[in-house]
């Protein structure tokens, strides 16, 4: 399987040569309040984001009544309130959806949503969005990811909670319909532990698909996103909120406001150090370069006539006038052409 190198979202594009693209997970940290999410947008917008994501899914197509909350939802939540009764707060309809959406592109920020289950894939397809991020939780949903893969547009796929033989069967479902797709290694609680990070688990889908990769980071704080980076990581995205003491499932493991700035300045940054692949000197090394670097000159007395030899010939400074050593190879054996005073450049 040959996923595409290039992907476009909206006017961005991720690419082996892109710069990092970020997305800041708004998730279910609005707590059904569309001021709020709307103050999330802001906050995405002025930290640098890409794109900002939310979720959407209608309770009783996602979950069976009778199904407790996750043990991270179980320390945040209120002990007496169902998974399905939390879920049900927490939905956003279509009209609010298409109000996040005008809202984003007056931010100049790319608006995104996870569709949790069917009725709601289909409901945000009307939306229009450029890409589709599936969650962790449907990465073993053969049936819905078909579905997802059919709508053609790009998908950013976390692998939380999954084997890499179930990685294998989710791409062999997709890429019979869509050759659009970043790979996330995810590990899916909230928060984990820095051990948990797996970020070598990068290198291991980089090892068996051909695809882009990211890293969907639950680390606690600005965390491990920024190192998944020199590893190939050309997405990452984080949970963030307004206030981390709100009640609700995500906020403790998410960025405060300002971490969440710090956090995107920091992948901007790491951007910066990785630079070009293509080694050569720098523009701003050419001169040192001449300063520095040596070139041959005699190492003793050379008379016209004499055979150079790796003895009388050696490198020095001589502010980038001669030849380079590195050529040393195409001299040793030949005839000097003149006399040569010790120190004098050799020419050809």
């Amino acid at each position: 399987m040959i996923f595409n190198k290039t992907i476009k979202i909206q006017n961005k594009e991720i690419s082996s040569t892109s710069p990092t693209f970020v997305i800041a997970e708004a998730g279910v940290n609005h707590g059904g309040n569309m001021n709020v999410a709307k103050k999330l947008i802001d906050l995405a917008s002025d930290a640098g984001a890409d794109a900002v994501k939310f979720q959407t899914f209608r309770t009783e197509h996602l979950i069976l009544n009778s199904v407790e909350k996750a043990p991270y939802q179980q320390k945040t939540t209120e002990a007496t309130e169902s998974q399905m009764e939390m879920l049900k707060k927490l939905e956003v309809t279509k009209e609010q959806n298409l109000e996040l959406k005008r809202y984003c592109k007056e931010k100049d920020i790319i608006f995104l949503t996870t569709p949790f289950d069917e009725n709601s894939l289909d409901e945000i397809d009307e939306l229009d969005l450029p890409a589709y991020k599936i969650a962790s939780t449907d990465t073993t949903n053969l049936p819905f990811l078909k579905r997802v893969a059919k709508k053609g547009k790009p998908i950013f796929l976390s692998t939380g909670m999954t084997y890499l033989s179930e990685v294998q069967m989710a791409l062999e479902t997709i890429y019979e319909y869509n050759k659009d797709i970043v790979l996330l290694q995810c590990t899916a609680n909230y928060p984990i532990r820095d051990d948990e990070a797996n970020l070598n688990v990068i290198d291991t889908f980089k090892k068996h698909f051909d695809a882009l990769v990211g890293y969907s980071d639950h680390t606690v704080g600005v965390g491990a996103a920024a190192f998944a980076i020199p590893m190939g990581a050309k997405v990452v995205e984080k949970h963030f909120t307004l206030d981390k003491s709100l009640k609700g499932p995500d906020h403790r493991a998410s960025l405060s406001p300002g971490e969440l700035k710090e956090f995107v300045q920091l992948v901007g940054k790491v951007d910066t150090f990785m630079g070009c692949s293509i080694k050569k000197p720098n523009l701003s090394e050419t001169k040192t370069r001449k300063s520095l670097q040596k070139c041959l000159v005699a190492n003793c007395e050379i008379q016209n006539g004499e055979i150079l030899t790796e003895n009388n010939i050696i490198g020095k400074r001589t502010g980038g006038e001669g030849v380079s050593p590195i050529y040393y190879k195409d001299l040793v054996g030949t005839k000097a052409t003149k006399n040569y005073k010790k120190d004098e450049i050799i020419n050809l």
